[in-house]
């Protein structure tokens, strides 16, 4: 499947449960590399050194373009947490996002039953107080013009939801920008018809944007609702 854009968090949100005494505290990350989503599990690993379980789970789309997702139960029956909260997140179709529930064993075994749905619970716990936000999967890129196309090019950058990272004079205008791939397309097309004038072109990597501020506040109200009537799909 051929990602275009996706949903995901805007920033760090933080949920906690009990259930029969045992403590489940979910912290969910906006995440872009599985690298760095391993770095997480660690330092949390090392926060909560004395919890019995450290579960997760995470769907990331990398500067590679490869969906990767990863879950585990840490301990915990086979099935019971990491599977539940991946599901969570698939569900709900998110991407970029990593979820974490530490377990602290209040001494009553909850069955698989009971695992499965406190870890759910958990992770719902967190996301209920997050925000959302749409990214589309681009590029960044330099572009080298010259002097007088300058002001037609950032013209056509505003137009077009081009941004313009940072800035280089010297005998030529260099911008360092960033896009979408839709507007890269658009951009390579209007070159070869001469709409604006560009001495080159380089994509240097793969990139995520944010396409816009547009952040949806899911309470816990409206959670449930949230989850059946509001489709976060992938755009392919």
């Amino acid at each position: 499947m051929q990602v275009k854009e996706f949903k995901t968090i805007k920033e760090k949100t933080t949920g906690q449960i009990v259930e029969k005494k045992s403590k489940f505290i979910a912290n969910v990350f906006y995440i872009e590399t599985e690298e760095e989503a391993e770095d997480i599990i660690k330092q949390m690993k090392k926060k909560y050194y004395d919890a019995r379980h450290n579960c997760y789970a995470y769907i990331v789309f990398d500067e590679e373009q490869r969906l990767i997702e990863k879950c585990s139960d840490d301990g915990e029956p086979s099935g019971t947490a990491g599977f539940p909260m991946l599901a969570i997140l698939k569900g709900n179709n998110l991407c970029n996002v990593l979820v974490i529930v530490t377990r602290y064993f209040g001494g009553i075994l909850l069955g698989t039953g009971g695992l499965v749905r406190a870890y759910t619970r958990a992770t719902e716990s967190a996301l209920e107080e997050a925000n959302f936000l749409t990214m589309k999967i681009g590029v960044e890129a330099k572009v080298i013009l010259s002097y007088d196309s300058v002001e037609n090019f950032r013209y056509y950058a505003r137009k077009n939801n081009i941004n313009i990272i940072k800035e280089e004079y010297s005998d030529n205008v260099e911008f360092l920008i960033e896009i979408s791939k839709e507007i890269l397309e658009r951009i390579l097309k209007d070159i070869d018809s001469s709409s604006i004038k560009l001495t080159k072109i380089d994509i240097l990597r793969g990139k995520t944007i944010k396409t816009n501020t547009t952040v949806w506040a899911v309470t816990r109200k409206i959670w449930k609702n949230f989850q059946k009537s509001i489709a976060f799909n992938f755009k392919t």
